[in-house]
């Protein structure tokens, strides 16, 4: 009877997962408590990767450096940190930052850091909605301070067209706690037919000019496919065939 209620089970779970099998955009989990703290390669070894767009005083762009692999420690971008964890954190997360080694943040100049994984969109991917989870707290000692601002994103860009921004659905996470963990963040998008082959971005970002502080932590990232409606619908009809089963039993 257990093999016969399991597949059950496995056919309610199979159409939820059909539905998602054949797109290019893949789940990706992080809780940070697999990496090592001392590995500097560990969070690029990830896939997490970085890029900076300078500013002057008017807003104006100046330029830009990167891609990159991110770094885990020293001067610039990101790091894995521990020592303020909550009570779903574990012990690890990580830590993002400005890029403190541009000396333009003495030249009143204001640095853009992204701290970000990409995929690429395909077509299977299309009509598709996505969701990117999160957990947040600003650092209690450099936590964004003067003018300096935070956010966690969702970006999507087109290489054929320069790499413009066609979409960047977002959460200002400036004003954060210093204490206290927010939880269950998300930001959700759905892939537009036009996004083909564009390049799709998860992670945060923080500008800041005159070396002021940036730090803010987050854990428990998750990017995933909503599952559609007509799923949901499958796998509840599979779980009701399946409490039948076991009322016969």
């Amino acid at each position: 009877m257990f093999m016969k209620n399991s597949r059950v089970a496995m056919v309610a779970l199979g159409a939820v997962m059909a539905s998602s099998a054949f797109a290019s955009l893949t789940t990706y989990n992080q809780d940070f408590e697999s990496l090592a703290a001392g590995n500097g390669g560990a969070l690029s070894g990830d896939g997490w990767k970085i890029f900076a767009n300078v500013f002057d005083s008017a807003d104006n762009y100046l330029y830009g450096y990167g891609p990159f692999g991110a770094p885990n420690g020293g001067a610039g971008f990101s790091a894995i940190a521990t020592g303020e964890f909550g009570p779903n954190t574990g012990l690890q997360y990580i830590n993002t930052y400005s890029d403190y080694n541009n000396a333009d943040h003495s030249n009143n100049r204001k640095i853009e850091a992204n701290i970000f994984q990409e995929q690429i969109i395909s077509a299977a991917d299309l009509g598709q909605t996505f969701t990117f989870g999160f957990d947040y707290k600003a650092s209690s000692g450099f936590g964004p301070g003067g003018a300096s601002r935070t956010w966690a994103f969702i970006k999507v860009l087109d290489p054929a067209n320069g790499f413009n921004l066609v979409a960047f659905p977002r959460i200002e996470t400036t004003a954060a706690s210093t204490s206290t963990w927010s939880e269950n963040n998300s930001i959700n998008i759905t892939i537009d037919p036009s996004w083909t082959n564009n390049i799709l971005q998860f992670g945060f970002m923080n500008t800041a000019t005159a070396y002021e502080p940036t730090g803010m932590y987050y854990d428990n990232v998750s990017f995933s496919a909503v599952p559609e409606p007509a799923s949901m619908i499958a796998l509840g009809a599979g779980l009701l065939a399946l409490a039948r089963r076991r009322r016969k039993a």
